[in-house]
């Protein structure tokens, strides 16, 4: 199922977390949500939300997903594990200069 995303404060509907503050079950598709369903987080109408695709997908057009060393068909997640795993190794590295004579 696909997720989608209010475009007024970046919400992300997932049908299969539901919405528990409207008593929304897990696994509502987007379509079958009532008419007068609003977000919970800033209150816009459901024609304020875009389809953005299923969830953990990688990011991007199919057609840019071969480029970047392989890096393009990861998800945002492991992007972030990536990117703050590689900040961390470096603040490592950094401390232990404090450590030659």
């Amino acid at each position: 199922m696909d997720c989608y995303e209010c475009r007024s404060c970046g919400y992300s509907y997932e049908p299969s977390k539901g919405d528990d503050r409207a008593k929304i079950a897990a696994g509502t598709a987007f379509e079958e949500l009532p008419v007068n369903w609003r977000c919970p987080v800033c209150s816009a109408p459901k024609k304020q939300f875009s389809n953005i695709g299923p969830v953990n997908k990688p990011s991007g057009f199919k057609e840019n997903l071969d480029y970047g060393l392989g890096v393009n068909r990861l998800t945002p997640g492991q992007k972030n594990i990536l990117i703050f795993g590689a900040l961390a190794v470096g603040f490592l590295f950094f401390l232990s200069l404090y450590g030659l004579k």
